[in-house]
């Protein structure tokens, strides 16, 4: 979600549409792409904010949501290695660099577990928030290579 609001035109029609939704957020918050989980639930099921997007825009979006539902979620679909390949695609052609997130989710897909979702029976945490203890320790760095 991060990367791409970041992408967004901050003078545009979809990041807008953000900043109306989300009034209560800070515009410090907004231009990040800081969302938390029911933010983020909030819209994806807002049926109108895509029609508030550029065709690139749209598509990026799109396979994020697709994403988030068929991988990492509790169960992960069968073809979850299309839809994170698509996404990191329609993402470099929004315009986002690959940041280590995306790098080691792409990196690392054969190893996630089938039930990403589901608490960790040894630490009682899920799979979203170790990636944003991963990313907090990466903060601001981006790999230079385009997306594979």
């Amino acid at each position: 979600m991060e990367q791409f609001v970041k992408a967004l035109n901050k003078d545009g029609i979809c990041f807008n549409y953000l900043c109306s939704v989300y009034r209560g957020l800070s515009s410090e918050k907004l231009k990040a792409g800081i969302f938390d989980r029911p933010q983020i639930r909030k819209l994806i099921k807002d049926e109108e904010f895509a029609s508030h997007m550029t065709e690139v825009e749209a598509a990026a979006w799109y396979s994020f949501v697709d994403v988030v539902k068929g991988f990492l979620g509790n169960t992960k679909v069968a073809n979850y290695q299309n839809l994170v390949e698509g996404m990191l695609k329609n993402f470099h052609s929004l315009g986002t660099r690959m940041s280590i997130k995306f790098h080691y989710l792409y990196s690392h897909l054969e190893r996630f577990p089938e039930n990403l979702g589901d608490l960790s029976e040894e630490q009682g945490e899920r799979f979203h928030q170790d990636i944003r203890m991963m990313g907090r320790s990466h903060v601001g760095r981006l790999l230079q290579e385009p997306y594979a």
